[in-house]
């Protein structure tokens, strides 16, 4: 079995005992992501932030997957929203990320 398939599985076997966590659910989107399925990478980082909007590094990820497919007003509207989350938070590495992010879509 392929790496990433079987890290797949392994997390989808973890989110059914904990099927909000968090940090497994992102993980889950980020294997979709270098598996090239970037549809479902999108529905599970939009699920996570609706649910846990507190997660910041969710959005850095959301925003990115929506610009390489060219939906760039999605991409800079999750910049924007994980910019004023990440203020919330006090959250000043992934702020800078999501700024510098943000910037170098507006400067395309």
């Amino acid at each position: 079995m392929h790496p990433s398939i079987d890290r797949l599985a392994k997390l989808q076997e973890f989110l059914k005992e904990r099927p909000h966590d968090a940090f497994l659910r992102h993980a889950m989107a980020l294997e979709y992501i270098k598996q090239g399925n970037d549809t479902l990478a999108i529905a599970v980082l939009e699920n996570l932030l609706q649910e846990q909007p507190q997660f910041v590094g969710s959005y850095y990820h959301l925003a990115k997957t929506h610009e390489r497919l060219s939906h760039n007003e999605e991409a800079i509207k999750w910049y924007q929203a994980g910019i004023k989350i990440a203020q919330d938070v006090k959250d000043t590495h992934a702020l800078n990320e999501l700024r510098q992010a943000y910037a170098d879509l507006l400067s395309e």
